[in-house]
């Protein structure tokens, strides 16, 4: 005892470190009999004390890349790495026994922030996987048992089931937001597949909320504001070292991706939708995808409606990285019959969406960005140039013609596109990706015009939209050449950067944009 109590302190850290990370799953428990020795070994290893020692323990743990991007150096001191720590290891361990993935009566206390803390723990560190997150949440916290609580049981947190069994529509709060977005990020349809009764509660819960968008819609803000004017109020997440004000996206996307996918699995009812590529969060062009960049766009997402300057402006923030829509596209888009939705629009319960049949097309889609670029040292030296020109991108139009005004002209060149604007003196020009380069010195991309065309069962047809600045949602208007088919809105987000998938709704363009209209969804994968 007296000789481990005399070891050089540096040394002593070192045996530490080595104590505590001798497993990378679960918290360092083993640290423990070595602080219990005595008072002196505890006083000099005790998180107060050594905080560096822990820091470096949560490194070796967890992943802290994307953090180290993402955030400022400040708030990833090692005070701050020392408390993450203790804070994930008590959030990690409620998982691990359960708790909170069943509704207890009368627990709208401390229970329910408890909740709250640990689904928005595990929604964060699942953006900023790269590996060591997720093998924390699967191994050793067994999450994959406590969602399916959550969703599935009787008494799950997420009344989900309590609300059905009633046969009433399931409440859409954060808590569903944040437990949606997990089942995608953490899906494996496999476990799925091998239990009927747990396919049939999973498919049936998503496609509520899937199909059911007169009670869950796509995107908050609503789809109908381009430069939102009302934010919901944040919750502020205690983050390392950094108070997070934090709006979760809605849970409409993530619901669509899952319920596709497990559908897609069902290969004997969903026959012709098996010739798409899995689509799985996980996979990446058959192989495991391990990189917390693919979800920089989600992390821009949920921060950004925490911050009013940022979400109330109408400039391209990091909730869209340019270039990632360029190329060819192949998926579906599905629908059920105009009746049983016309009921639902009437106050049909969630027990009609669920007897309905879904049908789906396959289609394609070959899309082309153009870029207005601004730069800000352009008209410092010009007099006779018009600064609000270079920077005003092109004016909100009708969101059911995908936010572009009526009266625009477009005229599409080989590397470039004008846009002629009602009111505006000269056109506005927007660059194709091709001829970026000679944009790159000091410029930055102020507003994203779509073009491009495709084909489906129904005849080919051609696709104009924009990108919604503060949150990159997708706005496309799709109009058939033969001219019988009608225009059409497609609006939904690339949910995984440039490996990821397009996924949202489509509606019809007849009914004010306002008021509920006849909607279904789609989900599409890059082609290659």
């Amino acid at each position: 005892m007296h000789n481990l109590a005399s070891i050089p302190q540096e040394v002593l850290e070192q045996i530490a470190y080595f104590v505590a990370t001798q497993d990378d799953i679960g918290p360092p428990s083993a640290l423990l009999p070595l602080l219990s020795v005595n008072r002196k070994i505890s006083s000099l290893l005790s998180a107060s004390a050594n905080p560096h020692l822990y820091a470096r323990i949560f490194h070796h743990l967890f992943d802290t890349e994307a953090a180290a991007r993402r955030m400022k150096p400040k708030d990833l001191s090692t005070v701050a790495m020392c408390e993450e720590l203790q804070r994930r290891c008590i959030l990690l361990k409620r998982i691990r026994d359960k708790l909170d993935s069943k509704y207890a009566p009368g627990s709208e206390g401390e229970e329910k922030e408890e909740l709250s803390k640990v689904l928005w723990m595990s929604y964060l560190m699942m953006l900023e996987n790269d590996g060591k997150n997720e093998r924390q949440l699967r191994e050793y916290a067994g999450i994959d048992a406590w969602l399916k609580q959550f969703w599935f049981d009787k008494t799950g947190s997420s009344r989900v089931m309590y609300a059905i069994r009633k046969d009433e529509w399931p409440a859409n709060h954060e808590n569903v937001s944040l437990g949606m977005w997990l089942f995608w990020l953490l899906l494996r349809p496999d476990d799925y597949m091998e239990d009927d009764l747990k396919f049939r509660e999973a498919t049936g819960i998503l496609k509520i909320v899937a199909l059911g968008a007169h009670n869950y819609p796509l995107s908050f803000p609503s789809w109908v504001e381009y430069i939102p004017r009302q934010l919901k109020p944040p919750t502020v997440i205690r983050h390392f070292n950094a108070n997070l004000n934090l709006v979760i996206p809605a849970p409409s996307t993530p619901a669509i991706l899952s319920y596709l996918t497990l559908a897609n699995k069902l290969s004997v009812s969903w026959e012709s939708i098996n010739y798409m590529k899995p689509l799985a969060p996980t996979l990446a062009s058959g192989k495991e995808r391990r990189d917390s960049h693919e979800w920089d766009t989600e992390w821009a997402r949920t921060t950004n409606f925490g911050d009013p300057k940022i979400a109330l402006g109408n400039t391209l923030t990091g909730a869209f990285e340019p270039g990632t829509l360029e190329g060819v596209w192949e998926g579906l888009f599905t629908y059920t019959e105009f009746t049983a939705y016309a009921a639902l629009l009437s106050g049909a319960p969630p027990a009609t969406l669920q007897r309905s049949l879904v049908a789906q097309h396959r289609q394609t889609w070959k899309l082309r960005e153009y870029h207005l670029y601004y730069d800000e040292d352009e008209g410092k030296d010009e007099e006779d140039v018009d600064v609000d020109l270079v920077m005003r991108p092109l004016k909100p139009g009708n969101p059911a013609r995908a936010y572009i005004p009526a009266g625009t002209e477009i005229r599409e060149g080989p590397t470039s596109v004008e846009i002629v604007e009602a009111g505006r003196k000269e056109p506005l020009v927007y660059h194709s990706i091709a001829s970026r380069v000679k944009h790159q010195s000091g410029a930055r991309v102020k507003d994203v015009f779509i073009t491009g065309e495709g084909h489906s069962a129904w005849g080919q047809f051609n696709l104009l939209g924009r990108i919604r600045p503060s949150d990159g949602l997708l706005s496309l208007s799709k109009e058939y050449v033969d001219g019988d088919r009608g225009k059409w809105l497609y609006r939904g987000y690339l949910i995984g950067n440039g490996s990821g998938n397009l996924a949202g709704r489509w509606r019809d363009t007849l009914t004010l944009p306002h008021v509920a209209g006849y909607e279904g969804c789609f989900v599409m994968s890059r082609r290659g």
